[in-house]
């Protein structure tokens, strides 16, 4: 990680003079024990001085997202969820020298272009805040439309009289769902699902074929205390799924699996190349490797008249209803393809049994 860019005493004077340029060069860079060393007689500045200082360091070194960067690190030293939401007393009081430190050591995290998310060590997802480290996957806004997508449709296709009711198991399944998440990550996806179907039978099986996310998933399930209602388990759903089937057979299966195309890999910002897991982002020549490897699995794992939703590249709803249409044996029926909040078309649903009349509505 490279040294901080400019002199403790230049920040003051930039505090001083908001709207003089920020020169940064070789030349002004100085070790953190230096820094240390001059602030018995200088002043320590304000949150909103930091914020300001920072916010110019990071525009002038090309670091996005500048402003909201440096407000997620001061917030997170201290102790509030957002920069606005903290309390007066705190914005109207300088930082300690221990805050200060610490504001620092982020920043300098986030100069080297880490994600903010792991640079504070955690995240919120939906009504979660989840423990965050690299090089696991970090969880997009898009996802949590999936997640609501999954409760919304599930709670639909039960609800006693819809068009979709179809028996007493399926209502009873409504009430405790077995859940399946492909490539959990962080466990945003299966944890958020276990909160919105509060029921003590409902259950989620979680696997990854990477150790560090199976273990940030289980730390996460023992920090938000629904270890005891999700089985998480490092294994490769593509190469084994008859592992699974001791699981028994599930009602969902979900997934945001690596979808990227191959030769998209390399226009990826710095943040993602640099730190996130490339198994967890490289979905083939097309996208498709694993999305296919789920769907082939999926009529072995799911119950009949059960459901599958995945995240998608908008390109792949398209190439997904080609698919099944030469593979009628795995017994799959595109429902719906979702946009996400872009208006692109970002999820599919799925359901294993043919269902009358099915198309893939919007």
């Amino acid at each position: 990680m490279r040294s901080l860019p400019v002199s403790f005493s230049r920040i003051l004077f930039n505090f001083l003079k908001p709207h003089a340029p920020i020169k940064i060069g070789p030349a002004s860079k100085l070790h953190q024990s230096t820094l240390m060393k001059q602030r018995s007689s200088i002043e320590l500045p304000m949150p909103t001085d930091l914020v300001s200082y920072w916010q110019g360091v990071f525009e002038a070194e090309g670091v996005p997202e500048a402003q909201t960067s440096i407000e997620y690190i001061v917030s997170y030293v201290l102790e509030a969820k957002t920069f606005q939401s903290l309390r007066a007393e705190h914005l109207s009081k300088p930082v300690t020298e221990q805050q200060l430190h610490q504001v620092e050591e982020l920043s300098a995290w986030r100069l080297n272009r880490m994600p903010i998310q792991y640079v504070i060590g955690e995240w919120d997802f939906l009504d979660l805040t989840l423990i965050m480290r690299p090089p696991v996957f970090i969880p997009r806004p898009e996802t949590e439309e999936l997640v609501v997508l999954v409760i919304e449709e599930f709670q639909r296709k039960v609800k006693p009289g819809g068009a979709e009711h179809r028996d007493l198991a399926v209502a009873e399944a409504s009430q405790c769902p077995m859940i399946l998440e492909v490539g959990c990550g962080s466990g945003a996806i299966s944890l958020s699902l276990l909160k919105k179907f509060p029921k003590v039978n409902s259950r989620v099986v979680a696997v990854d074929k990477e150790e560090a996310a199976v273990s940030l998933t289980r730390d996460n399930a023992t920090r938000l205390q629904l270890q005891d209602r999700i089985t998480i388990l490092q294994h490769d759903i593509l190469t084994n799924h008859n592992f699974l089937l001791r699981h028994n057979l599930v009602d969902i299966i979900v997934s945001n699996p690596p979808y990227i195309f191959k030769d998209d890999i390399a226009s990826l910002a710095p943040e993602i190349l640099s730190y996130e897991d490339p198994v967890a982002l490289d979905g083939g020549e097309d996208g498709m490797q694993i999305i296919i490897g789920i769907l082939s699995a999926t009529p072995h794992l799911l119950k009949s008249y059960g459901d599958v939703f995945l995240e998608v590249d908008p390109r792949h709803p398209e190439m997904v209803a080609q698919w099944l249409q030469i593979h009628p044996d795995l017994d799959l029926s595109l429902i719906a393809t979702h946009k996400d909040f872009c208006g692109k078309p970002r999820f599919l649903h799925l359901r294993k049994g043919k269902v009358p009349g099915s198309s893939a509505r919007d």
